[in-house]
């Protein structure tokens, strides 16, 4: 699977929902410049990242880079552009600089030694940004429903992604949003879409990504078969204490 990934717009076609990204943590150089990405949360789980281009994009504050905190190879970001930079410069680089300490490069330049030093005195600590407030739309449909469901991705979008990791796009009854009309008053199915989504993403998973699925699905019903049978004995007691308070006399 290719490794490096360059997003940036083209025309009639920019991106805005990031959240196939963490289904593809071994990306390593990842270009996103020139779209409408205003956050940054999906690339948390890219631990292989070592080159992020986000230049031009609607990135509405630094505390988005603490969705970058953990990334410990990431050694190249550009981000100039965003209404996230600061008027003043400096102020904005050692920013950057103190949250992301392990950068050589930031906005091309070179990050130097005296200049990481003040920025770990001088620059501000960021914190986790607060996550969406979920509400429904105005026509009534769920979250399932909103921008960030992945399954919600243009046709455009969804395979200009996959043609650069070397994919084959997606034919339109493959788009569950786009081929399957909800009927009037049908409730949004957002576990069945869950579902149709990663096995999609199965398809392009060699040897050893599937056996990291298979391990990870395992320890997940595993974990969710103790919860059930948990839940069964409760309801048994419970059950079983209502019988016994209805055999107890009325005095």
């Amino acid at each position: 699977m290719n490794r490096s990934l360059d997003c940036a717009d083209s025309p009639g076609c920019s991106l805005t929902d990031i959240s196939i990204f963490s289904e593809i943590p071994n990306i390593e150089v990842l270009t996103l410049s020139a779209n409408k990405i205003s956050s940054l949360e999906h690339l948390s789980t890219c631990q292989n990242l070592t080159e992020l281009y986000l230049r031009r994009n609607d990135i509405p504050s630094l505390s988005e880079l603490s969705h970058l905190k953990n990334l410990a190879c990431l050694k190249v970001l550009w981000l100039e552009e965003n209404p996230c930079c600061d008027p003043d410069p400096v102020k904005y680089r050692l920013t950057v600089l103190r949250n992301l300490p392990g950068l050589h490069k930031l906005d091309n330049q070179v990050v130097t030694e005296e200049e990481l030093a003040l920025a770990l005195e001088e620059g501000e600590d960021v914190i986790t940004p607060p996550g969406p407030v979920s509400a429904s739309s105005t026509n009534g449909l769920a979250e399932a429903d909103s921008e960030s469901d992945p399954l919600n991705y243009s046709m455009e979008e969804t395979n200009k992604i996959r043609a650069q990791l070397g994919m084959k796009p997606l034919p339109r009854d493959k788009f569950p949003s786009l081929s399957s009309p909800r009927e009037p008053g049908a409730s949004p199915k957002k576990k069945s879409h869950t579902l149709e989504a990663v096995l999609l993403l199965l398809k392009d998973l060699d040897v050893e990504e599937l056996k990291v699925v298979q391990s990870a699905t395992g320890s997940k019903l595993r974990a969710r078969c103790r919860q059930k049978e948990k839940e069964r004995e409760k309801e048994n007691e419970r059950e079983k204490e209502e019988k016994e308070k209805a055999l107890i006399p009325l005095n």
